[in-house]
């Protein structure tokens, strides 16, 4: 019975993640989205070369120094090469679907892997009950068919925990060479060639390890070593990427740029506005606070708090950038619904004369009706074209320009509007004669202001419209 209600969570969660599936990259965090899938993109365009990944933009916003290559180099490139990759032998949808696609598949299998990881430790019912939160909390709705890496890093994490897991657990077959190993180790290199912070997700592991394994030097030694593995690739990428300095954005500044590490800023924005506000609408705070203050069983021991404190310490490390980007808590998600269903399950059956079952029953149906009602109405503004027109403009500058061209769109620093063009360039037109220098040609605008005349009659108009004008920068006249 239990699989055939995760089957029913998981096609729950597939369909709620078609929800716009079509829509143009031009909603909440379009930039971020812009620059993943222009690396896909361009993968078709020049080959599939995961040691050199290209995007649209080739100005010095992201790195400080100007890109006439436009090299992107941030996560490597898993994620580009199974969207490109899918709609190479697939193309039946178009790229960004197959991106969102990507995203969602990937979102699955992390909800597989946090059922089985509950399951385990908290047993059948309050892990069909983490899987559920995460299938339909609003906030892991949109940011699982996201075109972002972060869904395939959550993939990776927990694949990476739970299969270190199942080799630890073994008894009385140790082998440092194990099949669980080997996927273990697998896991936890993508995850570190995607986002490093995963890192801190050893915790638990060591947890698990010591809970086990105590003194025993030799198994540590393995694990040890497994590790070390696991870190080689992104080492060797790290050090490889360093002859490319035009391709890699600034991140210094995620740490702790501002100060703002455990101010009052920091606490309101991640426990305030992003964890109580946004994923968990106010009243999923209920659910929380009670699977917080439960008493972990023995099987359980203190697994899932060190999950948690992983995810508290990467809060502290990656301080500016957690304040800064709200997809940056997408990694806290299966954490936060691990301690949901906890909290859920207790009110799903009260023990004693403390509190009524109905009163459970109630306190948990309100909790969850208010939470998603009150996550949706702040999510719901995320899939929104915040500007048609730049999509608008986008389409009709594919159509009149030439495949190579290189062009200016400025949009403040925001490659969104450079992505629709389907073509590199600058983000931004603050010197516009260096640009041309550097091989700029035509300059597309969607806001009339000083600088867009400027180019107007400077340049020979291709065509304007009451929304977007472009304008040929390779000839004089109007």
């Amino acid at each position: 019975m239990k699989r055939v209600v995760l089957l029913l969570i998981i096609i729950l969660a597939f369909g709620l993640r078609l929800y716009r599936l079509n829509s143009p990259i031009a909603d909440w965090h379009s930039w971020r989205q812009a620059d993943t899938s222009a690396v896909s993109r361009n993968f078709l365009k020049q080959g599939f070369d995961l040691l050199h990944p290209r995007f649209d933009d080739l100005s010095k916003v992201a790195s400080g120094l100007d890109n006439p290559q436009g090299y992107r180099f941030v996560e490597f490139p898993f994620y580009n090469l199974l969207q490109a990759g899918a709609f190479r032998l697939f193309p039946w949808f178009s790229l960004e679907v197959w991106g969102r696609l990507v995203s969602i598949f990937a979102s699955i299998g992390a909800l597989i892997f946090l059922y089985l990881l509950t399951q385990k430790y908290l047993g059948a019912q309050t892990a069909l009950l983490a899987a559920l939160f995460y299938a339909i909390l609003p906030f892991n709705i949109y940011y699982s068919r996201a075109i972002l890496p972060e869904p395939l890093m959550n993939l990776a994490w927990l694949g990476m925990v739970y299969f270190f897991d199942q080799w630890i657990s073994v008894p009385n077959n140790f082998s440092p060479i194990t099949y669980r190993l080997s996927l273990a180790v697998i896991f936890a290199a993508i995850s570190f060639l995607l986002k490093p912070y995963t890192l801190v997700f050893l915790l638990p592991v060591a947890y698990l390890a010591w809970r086990r394994w105590r003194f025993n030097w030799q198994k540590w030694l393995a694990w040890s070593l497994g590790i070390l593995i696991a870190l080689v690739p992104f080492i060797a990428w790290r050090v490889w990427m360093q002859q490319y300095p035009e391709g890699i954005p600034d991140f210094f500044w995620l740490i702790n740029k501002t100060g703002i590490r455990f101010r009052g800023a920091w606490w309101w924005w991640l426990f305030g506005e992003r964890i109580g506000r946004l994923i968990l609408g106010g009243w999923g705070l209920i659910p929380l606070g009670i699977g917080l203050i439960l008493k972990p069983a023995k099987k359980e021991g203190w697994f899932f708090y060190a999950c948690l404190l992983a995810i508290l310490a990467y809060f502290a490390i990656i301080a500016d950038g957690n304040v800064h980007h709200d997809y940056y808590q997408v990694m806290a998600v299966p954490v936060l619904c691990i301690f949901l269903a906890k909290g859920a399950n207790f009110l799903l059956t009260p023990a004693g004369e403390a509190f009524s079952r109905f009163a459970g029953y109630s306190l948990l149906v309100i909790s969850l009706l208010f939470l998603l009602a009150f996550s949706w109405y702040q999510v719901r503004d995320y899939f929104n074209i915040n500007n048609p027109a730049i999509v608008a403009a986008g389409e009709t500058a594919d159509q009149l320009l030439p495949d190579e061209a290189k062009v200016i769109a400025p949009y403040g620093g925001d490659t969104a509007f450079l992505y629709q063009t389907k073509r590199q360039g600058w983000p931004i037109a603050f010197d516009v004669e260096s640009l041309i220098e550097l091989g700029a040609q035509y300059y597309v605008s969607v806001n009339f202001d000083q600088q867009t005349n400027q180019m107007m009659d400077q340049g020979r108009v291709l065509q304007k419209t009451d929304q977007w004008v472009i304008v040929d920068l390779t000839k004089q006249g109007s």
